[in-house]
């Protein structure tokens, strides 16, 4: 098979090295060296895009902030998934404002897959401005040219590229920390699922060459970073668009036999592509975490049929018996949407049997929220808001209950886990994670950060486990 994934040219990449060498020296005359503050909302693909955003900044010479207060460079990465997030983002940005009037020569940036709508890429050119540039994700790896123009003063710049994406390598990064890494190994989504947006601003799936990858995850490991995350939209779909005899597997199996001490996590799995294939490489490969995340998003077939998931309900089943036959004590998490259009009660009821019947560890719960330019969006929606909130209510309470009773079962254990950062409470001053991604919350000195150490369990809560150094 053919590659179909275009690869943006080595040299029109070097060129935005040369433009980042340009806005360097730029500001490398200034007073002090200019600062940037880059937020971020929605996904880990998000988090991973604004690493390298931030990777760029840093090559133009600026000093990365953790505020917008007073930053000569503001970038708003964004996400469109449900309505909420989008809001939070107008509110944001009409605040800068006030910013932007004490700091004329601010730029504001706006990118992510909010940018990538149209209707909201007129928004922002019609009331919001004072924002400067605008740009997808499909345009993000030029981001140095535009920032560039946007210098130039040759008015706004608006890059909402149309295209179906492409693979950028060679882009600095700056990673937000040293113990946990995130690895990009494709880009876009071909599902199609009625109610989502990403494949219509996120591009078609396009996969990173392996050598890349896995150099890329050698690099990490030899830097000492412990916990690694293969990021996709669909890693199960990962190799299909390369002429070469790869899949995601493959890929796990290869990345397992780079050498040192770390952890493989992945996300996210679309049920209709894991099977038994996967299953057996997270059983065999002693650095994969033994967790997935597996959205199965409604419990009931016509739903999921309406939903373009392509897969029913019993299928769902059989992917989970045949994944616990062979890791018994897997971490099991996934997504489920309530209210979606034309979902009666009673195919709610199979929402909360499937939950019952599964027992996953933890769920993220929403209420249907409808994206413009989707399917689902024009679909005949009956059923209140009302009633959507006292279905989610039921549902969320029920997953508590399953949650709580799965964490009070680690209660006495010894576990390995990773501890990755500060906690917040003072009692509780580190933070770490098992295997299965579970948060627990202990004591102990702060130079353990970065380090694996067996913990005993003493106490949990819904959401969170509680130990001490064993």
């Amino acid at each position: 098979m053919e590659r179909t994934t275009p690869v943006i040219p080595a040299e029109d990449v070097r060129r935005q090295r040369e433009y980042c060498a340009e806005l360097r020296a730029r500001n490398a005359v200034l007073p002090a060296p200019p600062t940037a503050w880059v937020d971020t909302y929605g996904c880990q693909q998000n988090e991973a895009d604004s690493e390298l955003i931030r990777g760029m900044l840093a090559d133009m010479g600026y000093a990365i902030t953790d505020s917008e207060e007073g930053a000569d460079v503001i970038v708003i990465n964004t996400c469109a998934i449900r309505e909420h997030a989008e809001q939070r983002v107008f509110g944001n940005l009409g605040a800068l404002v006030h910013g932007k009037r004490k700091n004329p020569h601010q730029i504001i940036c706006v990118c992510g897959c909010m940018a990538q709508e149209e209707h909201v890429a007129e928004r922002i050119r019609q009331s919001y401005r004072h924002v400067d540039l605008v740009f997808g994700p499909q345009a993000l790896w030029k981001f140095p040219e535009l920032l560039r123009r946007v210098y130039l003063r040759r008015g706004r710049v608006f890059d909402r590229d149309e295209s179906a994406g492409a693979i950028a390598e060679g882009l600095p990064v700056r990673r937000s920390g040293s113990v946990k890494a995130w690895v990009s190994i494709m880009y876009g989504c071909n599902n199609f699922c009625t109610y989502c947006i990403v494949p219509y601003v996120r591009g078609r799936e396009r996969s990173r060459e392996p050598e890349v990858i896995l150099s890329e995850i050698r690099e990490l490991a030899e830097q000492g970073y412990k916990d690694i995350t293969l990021l996709g939209q669909n890693v199960n779909s990962y190799g299909k668009d390369l002429g070469e005899d790869v899949d995601f597997p493959a890929l796990l199996e290869r990345a397992n036999a780079i050498p040192g001490d770390f952890l493989l996590r992945f996300m996210t799995s679309h049920p209709k592509d894991a099977g038994e294939r996967l299953f057996d490489a997270m059983r065999d490969c002693e650095k994969v975490a033994p967790v997935i995340h597996l959205p199965f998003q409604s419990g009931n077939s016509r739903v999921l049929a309406a939903m373009n998931r392509r897969y029913t309900r019993e299928q769902y089943l059989d992917k989970v018996r045949a994944l616990r036959a062979r890791i018994p004590d897997v971490v099991l998490t996934s997504d489920v949407i309530v209210g979606f259009p034309g979902e009666t009660e009673e195919e709610f009821e199979d929402t909360l049997s499937l939950i019952r019947e599964v027992r996953f560890d933890a769920l993220f719960t929403f209420i249907f929220s409808p994206r413009k330019g989707t399917p689902a969006a024009e679909m005949p929606d009956p059923v209140s808001r009302a009633e959507k909130q006292a279905w989610f209510d039921r549902l969320v309470e029920e997953q508590n209950r399953i949650s709580l009773e799965k964490h009070q079962a680690y209660i006495g254990k010894t576990l390995r886990c990773l501890i990755d950062g500060e906690g917040e409470d003072p009692r509780n001053n580190l933070s770490a994670r098992t295997a299965g991604n579970r948060l627990v919350h202990l004591s102990g000195d702060k130079s353990l950060i970065g380090q694996f150490r067996d913990v005993r369990i003493t106490g949990c809560s819904t959401w969170a486990l509680f130990g001490e150094l064993a």
